[in-house]
This record gives structure tokens, sequence and C-alpha cells, in this order.
């Protein structure tokens, strides 16, 4: 499978314009899914013609949650795409424009090897993406509102295997030293092989998964791509 990052606060490649938000593409896997669509639509598409990447390859929509920063480029997304499928939460206030969607509540399988957690979270309900892979279990978050250790037990509850990348916003940002240095000894607890940061995590987040995971730490950032193959992980420039 292959993972591209799209739309990030961190840049990664030059040239590829940065804002609030989050969107990767997964390639490699039964369907095409575009996870999240940042926050703004003209920024998502530019990134996609730069990368060389079609609207039309895309099959399914996977909106994490209803935030703006997470679901802004939809509507523009759509216009070049407008019969792909859209995975939302059963909880979403807002009517989105679009022919085809499902509301997702409970876990449940997107395509072979693809799932969602289902709806995770009290006040902000959010799903996250996992990806069954020969490495084990690839973990995609928008922004972790449900709590991200929350996510990960969720995972392997779901699947009793092995964490082998958890990628994404963290929502860390507000913790202080002592609190994320707690939830990155439970990702080791936990057995979370890789770690890949972004988006809401926060700077200091990101700093300190880097020094305690050394090169099992992956910088993410727009045009990041991350493949993952039955005999080793490749990424563009893996630190």
């Amino acid at each position: 499978m292959k993972i591209t990052v799209i739309f990030d606060n961190y840049p990664y490649e030059e040239g590829l314009a940065t804002d609030w938000g989050f969107s990767c593409l997964i390639q490699g896997a039964e369907k095409t899914i575009l996870f999240d669509t940042g926050a703004d639509g003209d920024i998502l598409l530019s990134n996609m013609k730069k990368l060389g990447i079609e609207p039309k390859i895309v099959d399914t929509v996977f909106l994490s949650h209803e935030h703006w920063d997470h679901t802004g480029g939809l509507n523009a997304f759509l216009c070049g795409n407008p019969d792909c499928f859209i995975y939302l939460l059963e909880s979403f206030s807002t009517s989105f424009e679009a022919k085809n969607y499902k509301k997702v509540n409970e876990s449940m399988e997107i395509c072979e090897n693809i799932y969602s957690t289902g709806e995770l979270g009290n006040q902000i309900k959010e799903q996250s993406l996992i990806l069954k892979t020969d490495k084990g279990l690839v973990i995609i978050t928008g922004c972790a509102h449900s709590g991200i250790i929350n996510i990960i037990k969720k995972a392997k509850e779901l699947f009793k295997q092995e964490i082998y990348l958890v990628m994404g916003g963290f929502h860390l940002a507000e913790l202080s030293d002592a609190e994320i240095q707690e939830i990155i000894n439970d990702f080791k607890c936990l057995g979370v092989k890789l770690v890949s940061p972004s988006h809401c995590s926060g700077d200091r987040t990101i700093e300190l998964f880097h020094q305690c995971y050394g090169k099992d730490f992956i910088k993410l950032g727009v045009g990041k791509v991350i493949e993952i193959t039955s005999s080793m992980t490749k990424c563009n420039a893996l630190i």
C-alpha cells in the first residue's frame, strides 16, 4: 500500500502548499481512498495536480470527523469526481452534497483489508482508518479527538494484531511534556513499531516522539509518501 500526504500544515516536498488541516491518499488496496479533504479545496486540488494525482482515480472518500479542516475541501473535490462514495459518521450534522454515501456508526469494512474503527468519542465523534498489512496494522487518524491511545486499543481489540504504524493528527498540542511522555510510554507498551504524528499533534509532541522513537519515527508533511510492502517499508526520507 502507498500513502501520500496531500494536505497538511507541515511541509515536506518543495512546491506544495501547506494549510491547517489534513488529507492523505491510500493506494494499492481494493479501492483508492482519500482520507479527509483538508480545509481548502483549491489547495487540495492544486497539491493533487502537482503530485500527479487525478481526482477521478479516487473510489472512496473517508471523512474522519466533521471539522472544517478535514472536510473543507470536499465540495471542490466532488466537482472533479462527483460519483465517488463517501463514508461519514452517523453523527454528522451537516448535509453534504453527494450522490453516494454511507453513515458509519459501528466498526465496518470499507474494502478488503481497510476498516473504520467506527464512531468513537463523546463530545467530538470521530472515526479512524485501519489498514491490515503484512507488517501489522496501520492506523490513520484525523485529529484523534477520542484519544490516540483509545484508538490504538480499539484497533487491537478489533483485530488482535500488532500495530505497525500510527500516523496523522494526535491532538496533543496542549499537553505538558510529562503528559506527552506518558502517552509515548503507552505507545511503547502497546507495541507500536513506527510513529508519524502531524497536523494537530503539536511541535513539542513531534519532537518528543522523534527523540523516543529515533529511526522508527517518520517525518510527515505535504508530499510525504509512505509505501508498505510485504518485504519492507519504504518512505521518501524515512527518519
